[in-house]
């Protein structure tokens, strides 16, 4: 449920090591002054050539996403990398096996466009052991290059010129250019604070004639906060005399802490009729960099969802395909292990922070960790301390700003991504203490 500083979430050109924040003299103050041609190149945006010059983008507020920002400048100053969501360490050998298995058996051309059925029917069964649903592998499953895709198609298949997708500040970057892409126009419903909670008189307020779609995200990204069945049942009774459609990404679904269960609107039945929820292998497996993912709908909705995938990819990549069905089949039980797996490196990580002046909650679900730096430096905007604590304290983070499209005024929290080893997380923690 989840823009600043023009869509906020693009500031590749801030993220320069030797400049110095929010200078006086920048006629956008937290960008930093260039101090030469290459970083300028590599971080204020390429001079547009006169053939550029004549495009006119389809999405003129997107530049490099602040991920591959905050990345790029962790790798450069030589900072650990708590920025970007991604593991530290690899998915389970078994797993990573079969997939050389499955290449050298020449498992290498193209599998079917909505999925290889072995793959489907393991996510089937994950189903209905999970959620209590048991739904159609070949009419309801389809899976994709990756969650962010299945979200594009998802748009794509619902969203008309003209309509309007109400989305929740903080939300994920990838939200609003799919929207705009299929000429539709978000509106930015604000969490409450500090709970990231969802305000239902601003929700009902925001719903209008042309509103077509809601995206939700729990667990939320970046919070770690969580909707809870009772909410869900306020989501239905809200839209149930109209013809809203939901998109439910849930690609955390399986890292949800302290005993709470994970409320999918695979187990809610009015909400399913009418969702596409959308799920990630990556974030399950601990493989991110395999991009793939599924999702799951009612027939009707997933032939409308085909219909855009099977001309963006087509497919998903063959033996990646085969190997997680294979290890799905022999490990049902990984996916009830991966609670305490993420709990204990989050508790190992707010424990090590206890140290520092940083002040948090712990987080509820994601692998990943808010905290409040305005004990520390009270002066900088979120932007400019992460910048700051990567440059000079060797800590990459993510300013939570830039997933809001108007941040709250004063607001000072950065994000952390905990899905490290535990080496990785005491060293950073290290530093952050003495921040």
């Amino acid at each position: 449920m989840l823009r600043g500083m023009a869509h906020g979430h693009r500031i590749a050109q801030a993220a320069r090591p030797d400049a110095a924040v929010g200078s006086s003299d920048s006629p956008r103050p937290w960008l930093p002054r260039a101090s030469g041609s290459a970083i300028l190149a590599a971080f204020a945006g390429r001079l547009r050539t006169k053939s550029e010059a004549m495009i006119q983008s389809k999405l003129p507020n997107v530049g490099t996403t602040i991920f591959t920002t905050m990345s790029q400048l962790a790798a450069q100053t030589g900072a650990i990398n708590l920025s970007q969501g991604f593991p530290d360490f690899d998915g389970p050998q078994a797993l990573r096996e079969a997939v050389g298995r499955h290449v050298m058996a020449g498992h290498n051309q193209y599998a079917p466009m909505t999925g290889l059925p072995a793959l489907r029917e393991q996510v089937a069964q994950k189903i209905a052991r999970s959620y209590g649903r048991r739904v159609d592998m070949d009419a309801e499953v389809t899976v994709t290059p990756g969650a962010t895709e299945a979200i594009f198609c998802a748009v794509q298949a619902l969203v008309r010129p003209g309509d309007e997708v109400i989305v929740f500040d903080p939300c994920y970057d990838s939200y609003e250019p799919s929207v705009e892409l299929a000429g539709g126009r978000c509106v930015h419903v604000p969490l409450a604070l500090p709970d990231f909670a969802i305000d239902w008189q601003r929700l009902s307020d925001a719903i209008g004639p042309r509103t077509r779609l809601i995206i939700l995200n729990s667990p939320h990204n970046p919070s770690g906060a969580l909707i809870s069945r009772a909410e869900l049942d306020q989501l239905a009774a809200l839209i149930r005399e109209r013809e809203i459609y939901l998109i439910s990404d849930e690609v955390y679904e399986h890292l949800v802490f302290d005993g709470v269960a994970h409320a999918s609107v695979l187990a809610h039945e009015e909400l399913y009729a009418r969702a596409f929820v959308v799920s990630s292998f990556g974030k399950t497996y601990h493989v991110t960099g395999w991009k793939t993912g599924y999702v799951v709908a009612p027939p009707a909705l997933s032939a409308e969802l085909r219909k855009v995938h099977q001309f963006v990819t087509f497919c998903g990549i063959t033996p990646l395909q085969w190997a997680l069905a294979d290890y799905m089949s022999a490990h049902p039980e990984h996916v009830d292990e991966l609670p305490a797996f993420y709990q204990a490196k989050r508790d190992l990580f707010c424990d090590l922070l206890k140290g520092s002046r940083f002040t948090f909650t712990r987080s509820p679900g994601t692998y990943f960790q808010l905290a409040d730096y305005s004990a520390i430096r009270d002066d900088l905007s979120d932007v400019e301390m992460s910048l700051w604590l990567t440059r000079e304290h060797g800590v990459a983070t993510i300013p939570v700003s830039v997933f809001y499209q108007t941040p709250p005024k004063d607001l000072r929290l950065v994000r952390f991504c905990f899905a490290k080893r535990e080496e990785t997380l005491r060293q950073a923690a290290e530093r952050l203490c003495r921040v």
